[in-house]
């Protein structure tokens, strides 16, 4: 492979991570500056995202987005997954993000790798390898410093964050595990696509998109812009751009930096207190993702990414 194209690859994979990262933030901020609703910020995007990325499918070559419908068990399979996998993830996240902040619920939902490598010990009944259970160790540790900051007494975290944060985690888990089947017949783009325009469609019930709430200004449409058109669509195709260029295992580690991007703008833009402790347990944690790359039983997983 040419070093140049090389260096692309892990340029936009880099800047795939970067945009997730910020997202998450810029969120944080239309919650605490803007008073923005979650369940219509997460009506609001999943809904617009899947739209512009079913658009962005059909006009690429060799790419039906209607044909999935054609497959009554892969038409039962996306619906399965728009609810349980694609909105589960999207609104856990954004519920962690309002209790605690976008810094400390990215890190909470990076345990995800931890929690399917422990299913697919369970289900193929072999024991975790060495690699496995150094990542479950270093993960616990990394939790622990995060939510205790190494006291036995107390926690750092509300009960309701860190009940949101360990369920984006289980979200991201169910996320990228549900549509294993689908990636081997369909492009990711058409999977996700739908996934994210019916869980939209479902979540409108609970929010209509129409019934708009919070503070609305130059600023919030600028971030809101940033988080469907960058966060969403330019960030999946730079990531899918990646994968193709230097594969699915460089290009994930590469995403490690998205929890690391999210955490540095949040210290340094909305004040968020960070200290040794958390910088310890992100680190921990982070290791999990690398350790886990490098994991066969990992490799195996095709992931959607968000």
């Amino acid at each position: 492979m040419p070093d140049t194209k090389k260096y692309k690859g892990f340029l936009l994979a880099l800047t795939a991570a970067i945009m997730w990262g910020v997202s998450g933030t810029c969120v944080q901020f239309l919650f605490q500056h803007r008073n923005i609703n979650t369940e219509w910020l997460v009506t609001v995007r999943l809904l617009l995202s899947g739209i512009l990325l079913l658009c962005f499918a059909q006009s690429q070559k060799n790419i039906s987005v209607w044909a999935i419908w054609k497959n009554r068990k892969d038409a039962i399979s996306i619906l399965i997954f728009s609810i349980l996998g694609m909105l589960a993830v999207q609104y856990t996240y954004f519920a962690a993000i309002q209790f605690s902040n976008a810094a400390t619920a990215t890190i909470l939902q990076y345990m995800a790798p931890v929690i399917i490598v422990i299913y697919v010990a369970l289900r193929g009944r072999k024991a975790p390898t060495v690699i496995e259970g150094s990542a479950i160790l270093l993960t616990l540790c990394g939790t622990f410093l995060i939510v205790t900051h190494g006291s036995f007494r107390s926690l750092s975290l509300s009960g309701t964050a860190l009940f949101w944060g360990i369920l984006s985690a289980f979200a991201l888990a169910t996320y990228t595990l549900l549509p294993i089947d689908l990636l081997k017949s369909w492009d990711s783009s058409v999977i996700v696509g739908w996934g994210m325009l019916l869980g939209g469609i479902a979540f409108s019930f609970v929010h209509a998109p129409w019934k708009v709430s919070g503070q609305f200004d130059l600023t919030t449409i600028v971030l809101l812009s940033f988080i469907i058109l960058f966060g969403s669509l330019l960030a999946f195709c730079s990531f899918m751009v990646s994968v193709k260029i230097i594969g699915p295992t460089n290009a994930s580690l590469l995403s490690c930096t998205e929890p690391l991007s999210s955490t540095v703008l949040a210290v340094i833009w909305l004040k968020v207190p960070f200290g040794i402790y958390d910088w310890l347990g992100t680190a921990l944690i982070l290791a999990t993702i690398v350790l886990l790359a490098m994991n066969e039983r990992m490799k195996d997983l095709p992931q959607p990414e968000q």
